[in-house]
């Protein structure tokens, strides 16, 4: 039954209003990368020698982006699941999802969505657009049409990072390209597509590695954009100092569990801990 809801899910994900921005996001890559081998740039020049090697991974490379990009776009980022959904699922699957709940909530409060009145777990919200309630909601991903969550945060970071080596490659190779010419006017004539190309690859370099950056300093630190931006307004944070964090095991410890651990967390049971253990 879990399946057949994320199935479903991301049959739904693939034909919504997203489906104009990843249909955008792979033709503009394909045309940037076509760019590339169609001008006299450093991939041109090593397939004219007939040295396929930077040209192959190059494009491997890129086609490996579009791929992450499709996996993190569909897949299922941690719904939270109803009482409907849950009905018909395995013996084990219930014993985890009871544990979920822990015994003692002397600390937690727990809390049903105001939107789709579901019970929601530490580290959850209710994205409006996607409708549904996320566990360790990081943010809504506009470009792709996505929550960031639980389940598809450590594949956001790898795409991350495959998708900045992707542009801040194809930003050398575009430049690489650029030829002289006695005129302005003609120099633009004969470098427009490559400055175009450079132009788009040097604006994504920045952005992609401030994200990366971003998201890598989250991991380390076992925190989600919504809980850096919106401190004072959790409830399970807002009532403690700024820098406590009572999801912070250490930077080995976080790394470790971000890249590692699949599967739901019991942050509540994570949250008594700290705070027994801080009393």
């Amino acid at each position: 039954m879990v399946f057949m809801f994320i199935r479903r899910r991301m049959f739904k994900n693939m034909f919504k209003s997203g489906c104009l921005v990843r249909t955008f996001h792979v033709i503009l890559t394909w045309i940037t990368t076509l760019v590339l081998f169609l001008h006299n740039t450093d991939l041109r020049k090593c397939q004219e020698r007939g040295d396929l090697f930077q040209p192959v991974v190059f494009s491997s490379v890129v086609l490996l982006s579009v791929l992450m990009y499709f996996t993190v776009s569909l897949m299922d980022p941690g719904f939270v699941l109803s009482d409907s959904d849950t009905e018909g699922t395995s013996a084990d699957s219930n014993e985890e999802l009871e544990k979920m709940i822990p015994q003692d909530l002397s600390s937690v409060k727990q809390r049903r969505c105001g939107y789709c009145f579901k019970l929601q777990p530490m580290r959850a919200r209710h994205c409006k657009t996607c409708k549904c309630c996320v566990r360790r909601f990081d943010h809504h991903c506009p470009w792709i049409d996505n929550c960031v969550g639980e389940r598809n945060h450590k594949w956001f970071l790898l795409y991350l990072c495959v998708q900045f080596v992707a542009v801040s490659w194809g930003l050398q190779a575009s430049w690489s390209g650029v030829v002289s010419a006695p005129t302005w006017q003609q120099w633009f004539t004969q470098n427009g597509f490559l400055l175009g190309a450079f132009a788009l690859t040097a604006v994504f370099s920045v952005v992609v590695l401030l994200l990366l950056c971003i998201h890598l300093y989250l991991a380390s630190v076992n925190s989600t954009t919504w809980e850096f931006m919106s401190r004072q307004r959790i409830l399970y944070l807002k009532h403690r100092d700024s820098e406590e964090n009572p999801f912070d095991r250490g930077l080995v410890c976080n790394l470790w569990d971000f890249c590692c651990v699949c599967g739901t967390v019991a942050w509540e049971r994570i949250y008594i801990r700290h705070t027994n253990g801080a009393k």
